[in-house]
């Protein structure tokens, strides 16, 4: 997983980035404000690859910062500088920043940067989580996990060949460390978007390979939207 970490007071552009790092399942994004000791504790906590930084920005001085982070942090993140102003630029290129974008921002130039950050970084996705209680270690392969159920304070993991293997942690933990692909639709599930066949609306359910039916609720809608979104560009055909 390719953590982004996007500094800036900018609504707008935000909203933008979000809405590009989103269609890229292999990315997570986290938002700090244009605070010093925020942005910095925030950095050196999550570790972040890829940063978008305001620079613009009046309240952190990017030296400071850039040299704070260089003396703590042995693997150095990738910094995408944004700016209303091309005079930045030079200043982008001064701190061997890896681009520079122009406000308001355009998606598809975002799109580029990610994707030849990818190219040039390219990260190997865990295949398999490890389920840990004592002495008693269990590997399951991501890819065959079908949804996730919450039982009190432990999760059921159902899988495709039928088993359901418990763990003792709660499914907010599970909600956190799971690839972008497994999204919660109810305060009792997580489903794998790769195993949903069908998704009705009216009924307020998903279907997992035909034959399991998860609720969903109106709290996780938007997540429930992103999926829709999401299956309808792989198909190849929609009729009504």
């Amino acid at each position: 997983m390719i953590h982004c970490l996007i500094i800036d007071n900018d609504i707008t552009t935000l909203e933008v980035i979000q809405t590009v790092v989103d269609d890229f399942q292999d990315i997570a994004f986290n938002v700090v404000e244009e605070d010093y000791e925020m942005a910095l504790n925030l950095v050196l906590k999550e570790k972040p690859q890829i940063i978008f930084y305001n620079i613009d920005s009046p309240h952190i001085n990017i030296s400071e910062f850039l040299l704070e982070i260089n003396q703590c942090m042995s693997d150095q993140p990738s910094f995408i500088a944004v700016s209303r102003s091309k005079d930045k630029a030079a200043d982008a290129y001064k701190y061997d920043f890896s681009d520079f974008l122009l406000k308001p921002l355009k998606e598809h130039l975002i799109r580029k940067s990610l994707l030849k950050f990818q190219k040039k970084c390219p990260i190997k996705l865990n295949e398999t989580i490890c389920l840990k209680s004592y002495k008693d270690y269990q590997y399951l392969n991501i890819e065959d996990i079908l949804y996730l159920k919450a039982d009190n304070n432990t999760t059921d993991f159902y899988m495709t060949d039928g088993r359901v293997v418990g763990a003792y942690k709660t499914l907010k933990v599970f909600e956190n460390l799971l690839p972008k692909t497994f999204l919660r639709i109810h305060k009792s599930y997580i489903i794998n978007k790769n195993c949903i066949s069908r998704i009705h609306y009216g009924k307020s359910i998903c279907f997992i390979n035909r034959e399991h039916k998860i609720p969903f609720t109106k709290t996780f809608i938007e997540n429930v939207d992103l999926i829709n979104r999401s299956l309808s560009k792989n198909t190849l055909i929609t009729l009504n």
